[in-house]
């Protein structure tokens, strides 16, 4: 390989004072990504990432299997409004998934929404909000490059004719449908040129009526005492009831409700912020409520619709058990009742009462969801998969309770060939975490095998197990799949999400490092040969990982990080973030912040593992100057031989909505990287 000469990176005298603690941050001037000088040191950084990539042998032929593999037809379940099923389809390589709609089940499929037609690079992705209550008109999301910004978009159903409606700066938002218009949430129109990286403020509940300007929309709810909420809305089955959850950030929230059928006001259910209650349906006077309340693994209540009602009126519909009550579904007139037990779905189908209470028989341990439609429903989707399972569709009949594939995809693959698994390994303070590890059968563990260990552990998101066609290249090549179930996360209930958050985070790094340990010990793989990866949150995790135990890490994949812990509050929608992490600005937070801060921990004359840092210019949900910020010190600092890359996408985001071209060209440089750093 031609020597690396990483590009300049100029360093400023800026130093911030956190409760009387100086803290240098040098390259502050990253974070404005618009700037001249910042583009011009992205294109600088990405022509040194290429030229190394270009060299690597197996590249090219990495990035045909990969096109090979992911050229295969995938289908969403379909769900109906009125006369119609829609669905989702990609026919193989196309760069958004096509909408489709068709009359009852044995109808001729046409398309509906095309968003490949809709740009150039493939870049413009859509997706359908809600229906009107008649099923006359669909409102749906447009977004485009990857960013969270939405354009809010309706059209009449049965003519596909497009309404001149266009709401737009909305984020987080649906479409809950009520008489000739629905609610939905959106900000402020930001400053001309911060659209990507200013703070957002004041989500805004208003309702939009057909046929009226923007505008012109009805105000609904607005806490002006608490700028930084988030504000989501749904309107019940039954159209009686307005619901509103407003929360401070990813964790518990507030739930309010509204009677449209007497205009009534606005009505607190369930006081925040500490814990998580939504309402599952509406019936005859009284809530559904699934909540945390007295749960940590979650029940399922009946509550009076009126406010704050004492818990002596409560109705137990499910108690909590052992196994966490991860969500709760109604059709066909049933509920249908998930649970995670070790990180894997168990679905029971119950009546209203609770009583009742039947197993859907699935195709073995995995991950389901779906069972999902109105009342009169006599047919239900489900989907299941494994990590060598590729998604299924399967049909339930609610009459006879059975179930039969559906849509099976048919790809280059066969799971025959692998085996996947479930271990529990002991953490660093004693704690026992599950892990699963897949990999071809017969692979002898002599301590020489790649491995690819992914992470996440945060925000109370499960990691269960699921088919990915892109890491069949990591597992036919004699490679390892190895996903821990991190504290941090919610596959065991919110008492395990709370043991990996605020001060208590450095635990999700510890899980993390002692599956490392684990696998090396078991003969699994070597240092030499282990790669860690992780987005997002997960990327804050490699970032923590890697400057800990740098020696214990052949490659490591930040992607999307969240790196800079004392300043992610101050961009787009990093503040929701602060009931997860804490803050810098409060000084019992900004401690435990510093202490695991990938950025400020890098120390200048450590070896640090071949790094391949990914993000994207319009990535507006973690803002790309964490990864320029980590990168810069990242290659300043690295005593090592291994390489310090980043690589930037142009027009893509945070994830939602990459185009196949796109993720394919990604996902051979990362695989080409992997195998490059792991088998020298």
């Amino acid at each position: 390989m031609t020597p690396i000469r990483y590009p300049h990176t100029r360093k400023a005298d800026q130093i911030d004072n956190y409760h009387g603690r100086d803290i240098a941050d040098p390259f502050r001037w990253l974070e404005v990504d618009t700037a001249p000088e910042v583009e011009k040191w992205v294109d600088a950084q990405n022509e040194v990432t290429f030229q190394y990539l270009e060299q690597i042998p197996e590249r090219e032929s990495i990035r045909k299997r990969l096109r090979e593999l992911l050229d295969y037809e995938r289908l969403s379940s379909p769900f109906r409004a009125g006369d119609y099923y829609f669905f989702y389809k990609n026919d193989g390589l196309q760069n958004q998934p096509v909408i489709y709609f068709q009359k009852g089940l044995e109808g001729d499929p046409e398309v509906f929404i095309d968003p490949n037609s809709r740009s150039e690079d493939g870049t413009i992705a859509v997706t359908l909000l809600g229906f009107s209550q008649d099923d006359r008109y669909v409102a749906y999301a447009q977004s485009e490059a990857g960013s969270d910004w939405q354009q809010i978009r309706v059209m009449e159903v049965a003519t596909k004719k497009e309404l001149p409606n266009v709401l737009k700066w909305v984020k987080f938002s649906g479409a809950a449908w009520h008489e000739d218009g629905f609610f939905y949430s959106r900000y402020p129109q930001p400053d001309a040129g911060s659209e990507y990286s200013a703070k957002n403020l004041h989500h805004t509940v208003y309702y939009h009526r057909l046929g009226t300007d923007q505008s012109e929309d009805q105000l609904i709810y607005r806490d002006e005492d608490h700028p930084t909420f988030n504000h989501y809305c749904t309107v019940t089955e039954d159209g009686q009831y307005l619901l509103i959850y407003a929360s401070p950030g990813t964790d518990g929230y507030a739930t309010y409700f509204k009677d449209l059928k007497q205009d009534g006001p606005i009505t607190r259910l369930f006081a925040g912020y500490s814990n998580k209650s939504s309402v599952v349906d509406h019936r005859d006077g009284k809530f559904l409520v699934m909540t945390d309340l007295g749960a940590p693994k979650y029940r399922l209540l009946s509550v009076p619709a009126k406010e704050e009602v004492p818990e002596n009126e409560w109705q137990e519909l499910i108690p909590e058990t052992d196994d966490l009550l991860q969500g709760v579904n109604t059709g066909g007139g049933y509920l249908f009742a998930n649970y995670l037990k070790n990180a894997t779905n168990r679905i029971y189908r119950l009546n209203y009462d609770g009583s009742g209470r039947q197993e859907i028989e699935l195709p073995g341990p995995g991950n389901a969801g779906g069972f999902s439609g109105k009342k009169e429903e006599k047919i239900l989707f489900y989907t299941f998969t494994s990590f060598i399972y590729p998604t299924t569709i399967f049909k339930y009949d609610i009459g006879t309770g059975s179930s039969e594939p559906f849509f099976r995809a048919e790809l280059q693959f066969n799971p025959e060939d692998y085996t996947e698994k479930q271990v529990f390994y002991t953490s660093k303070d004693g704690t026992k975490v599950s892990m699963f590890i897949v990999h071809k059968k017969g692979l002898q563990m002599d301590g020489q095998n790649p491995c690819y260990l992914y992470g996440y552990g945060g925000f109370n998101i499960s990691l269960s197990p699921g088919f990915s066609a892109s890491r069949v290249v990591l597992l036919e090549r004699g490679g390892i799949l190895a996903i821990p179930n991190l504290r941090g996360g919610g596959e065991y209930g919110e008492e395990w999400h709370q043991g990996g958050m605020l001060a208590n985070k450095q635990n999700v790094f510890d899980d993390f490092i002692a599956a490392a340990e684990y696998l090396i010990d078991q003969g699994y793989t070597a240092p030499s040969r282990l790669a860690i990866a992780g987005g997002s949150n997960g990327g804050l995790l490699v970032g923590a990982a890697m400057t800990q135990r740098p020696e214990l890490f052949a490659v490591a994949f930040p992607s999307v990080g969240v790196l800079d812990m004392l300043r992610f509050h101050l961009f787009t929608i990093g503040r929701a973030w602060v009931p997860e992490y804490g803050s810098s600005d409060d000084p019992q937070q900004f401690p435990f912040l510093l202490a695991y801060s990938p950025l400020h921990n890098l120390q200048d004359g450590k070896a640090y593992p071949a790094t391949l840092i990914t993000t994207a210019d319009h990535d507006d949900r973690v803002v790309p100057a964490h990864s320029f910020k980590f990168a810069a010190r990242l290659q300043e600092a690295q005593d090592g031989a291994e390489p310090v890359l980043i690589r930037i996408s142009k027009r893509a985001g945070h994830g939602a909505g990459k185009p196949i071209a796109k993720v394919i060209e990604e996902q051979a440089d990362i695989w080409s990287f992997f195998f490059h750093n792991t088998r020298r």
